[in-house]
């Protein structure tokens, strides 16, 4: 059911009563860098959450003339837990290795085959599952691109491999990769045309197909249609993936959801009618589970904003721990005139709606429309457990309630995250779209207060990242595409000169500050020119002039980042990992449950790099050991 929103209207005020006098400067747009803080919640956030229970995810990989060596550290180890390295049946360690999670094997054969035992009050347990082999510095997953066709119109269209997602689908501890398949016609929601049959497949990182899902024709194709969700929401330990379908969307098995001969095309390409379902599939086979009604519905569609089909199609979905122990799906649509959002659970072959968010609500009025981004995150922003959903210049509650707004409305990127490690809790950087606000602005994250903010621009600042790049300044570095240089945490100019790339980040060589993705690449920003450390052989970016991976997340191997680009024939996904030993040890981020639904929303219509509840980076404190369990 609907839940209403308590009191109406006024940003900054949710469950928990803000202030007045913070209300009122929030509502104003005014920098406040310097206001008081709520108090957090920390006796509540002390439950134990649900993650996977992966294995050690162990990774070889050739560099120079030895292998690089890298494992995870589990949120389920024990804080003291050290690890001993075989080569074959040879310890290659003199002691238990304590201080960080990869080891350089020099001299070793590149065909070596490595395992890795932990140890645990100094007895040696039993050993992990063989490494992964990356050859040539780089590991491929073969897929199978579906066969092309033709609209009703007469266009010719082909398949190429688009963004991708991880699960453990079966159980056995290691990922599998969920993928998207988008027609070579795939469209924006801002123009007509038809478009090919989307496809959903998953792979083994062997390279076996387990299931191909297809959409059908009555599912759109385009970055803003199918936002697909992976992840263990019964806690059964094996995950299910949820997406938006309709009549004639076939599941892994072969099974037609609803009529297979319906075709709700107009002749503009759009589909304005006809029924739409939430379906979810299982993971090891595809087969559809169960199918319900889609909420939000579409309704009228002019009430999304215009009559042609632009603004009620666009979608959005994540995955949050809205009661604060155990996954549920979020889907939305809107983000323009109207927005709708809805929690749903999955337990025992079941749906069940926990709430919906309508900005259209009485209760609610116009100060929550046209305050939704291409993208979304979620994290516990207030501290009490739970978490949120930030939804760009606005973020809704764990109950479903508005919990704060900006005024600041649309635009394409955000990033969520322990920006600035000397406050409590987690800020938002967003930039905007809107030609009369802000180029772009850093807000507390539990009220909307925004704590600095760019000039206004006149312009669609369509690019911006906030994290940190560079250890010449504590916390973040904040920067976009209508701006110059980069800028502190507290919006001061920390350099003249800006990264080249504002696409995404990633974490990728010994040190604790992110290093800049973008296109086919990996660089370093420094202050004379940024440094070339890695391009992708062979391999090619998503979604235009975003130029994003497949994915981009520590899927493998130690905290490092992976990245995952399609080969430029669609033949291959190719995942590359970092061969740079460092000495710092942190626990799998993906048993961070703020990191890991980032990776599940990643492929949400205009993807966004994940950030864990805490800080990395320069200066950064030992994390807190997560407070986590396994189905």
């Amino acid at each position: 059911m609907e839940h209403p929103r308590g009191a109406g209207g006024l940003r900054g005020v949710g469950k928990r009563g803000r202030n007045a006098a913070l209300a009122i400067a929030v509502a104003a747009g005014t920098v406040l860098a310097g206001a008081a803080q709520l108090p957090r919640h920390d006796a509540a956030a002390a439950t134990a959450r649900q993650v996977e229970k992966l294995d050690r995810g162990l990774v070889s990989v050739r560099s120079g003339s030895g292998n690089f060596v890298s494992w995870r550290l589990l949120g389920t180890d024990s804080s003291s837990v050290a690890f001993n390295l075989y080569r074959g049946s040879t310890k290659v360690n003199s002691s238990p290795i304590t201080n960080s999670t990869n080891y350089y094997d020099g001299g070793a054969a590149a065909g070596a085959a490595y395992t890795v035992r932990p140890v645990v009050n100094g007895a040696e347990q039993a050993a992990s599952e063989p490494a992964l082999r990356f050859t040539n510095g780089h590991l491929d997953v073969p897929i199978s691109p579906p066969s092309g066709g033709a609209t009703p119109d007469g266009v010719s269209y082909t398949y190429s491999a688009n963004d991708a997602s991880v699960g453990d689908l079966d159980g056995d501890g290691q990922y599998e990769i969920v993928l998207k398949w988008d027609p070579s016609n795939s469209k924006d929601n801002s123009q007509s045309g038809y478009t090919g049959d989307v496809y959903v497949d998953a792979y083994r990182l062997n390279g076996t197909r387990l299931w191909r899902v297809d959409l059908g024709r009555n599912i759109r194709a385009g970055a803003h249609y199918t936002q697909f969700q992976v992840y263990d929401y019964d806690g059964d330990g094996r995950a299910e993936v949820a997406m938006k379908t309709a009549d004639g969307t076939v599941d892994g098995t072969g099974k037609v959801i609803g009529s297979a001969s319906a075709d709700y095309r107009n002749s503009s390409g759009y589909i304005l009618s006809g029924p739409e379902y939430l379906t979810m599939f299982n993971g090891q086979t595809g087969a559809a589970m169960q199918s319900v009604d889609y909420v939000p519905a579409r309704g009228t569609v002019s009430g999304w904003g215009d009559a042609y089909g632009n603004r009620v199609d666009r979608f959005l979905a994540a995955t949050a721990y809205v009661d604060g122990q155990r996954p549920s799906l979020i889907e939305a649509r809107g983000y323009y005139t109207r927005t709708v959002i809805s929690a749903w659970d999955w337990r025992n072959g079941t749906f069940t709606r926990r709430w919906t968010f309508d900005s259209s609500s009485s209760t609610n009025g116009s100060a929550w429309t046209d305050e939704g981004n291409h993208n979304l995150a979620v994290g516990d922003v207030d501290g009490d457990g739970r978490d949120e959903i930030v939804y760009g210049a606005m973020a809704v509650d764990d109950n479903g309630a508005g919990l704060w707004n900006t005024q600041m409305h649309h635009g394409d990127a955000m990033d969520l995250g322990d920006l600035d490690p000397n406050r409590p809790g987690l800020e938002e950087y967003k930039v905007d779209e809107d030609t009369s606000k802000p180029a772009g602005y850093m807000a507390d994250a539990a009220t909307g207060a925004i704590r600095w903010q760019y000039p206004t621009c006149g312009c669609d600042n369509g690019r911006g990242r906030s994290d940190d790049i560079w250890a010449g300044s504590p916390g973040a570095e904040s920067w976009s595409s209508a701006t110059s240089g980069i800028y502190d945490t507290s919006g001061r100019q920390a350099n003249s000169r800006k990264p080249s790339s504002d696409n995404f980040v990633i974490w990728w060589d010994a040190d604790p500050v992110r290093e800049l993705l973008d296109d086919t690449h990996i660089d370093k920003y420094g202050t004379s020119g940024d440094i070339r450390l890695l391009t992708g052989s062979g391999v090619a970016s998503n979604n235009g002039t975003k130029a994003t991976p497949a994915l981009s997340g520590d899927i493998l191997g130690d905290w490092r980042e992976e990245v995952v680009w399609r080969t430029s024939d669609s033949k291959a996904l190719r995942i590359y990992t970092t061969t740079a030993v460092t000495d710092r040890r942190i626990v799998t981020l993906m048993h961070d449950t703020q990191y890991r639904t980032a990776i599940a929303w990643q492929n949400t219509a205009y993807n966004q790099p994940p950030h864990p509840s805490f800080f990395i980076g320069d200066g950064m404190a030992q994390p807190a050991w997560p407070n986590v369990y396994t189905p």
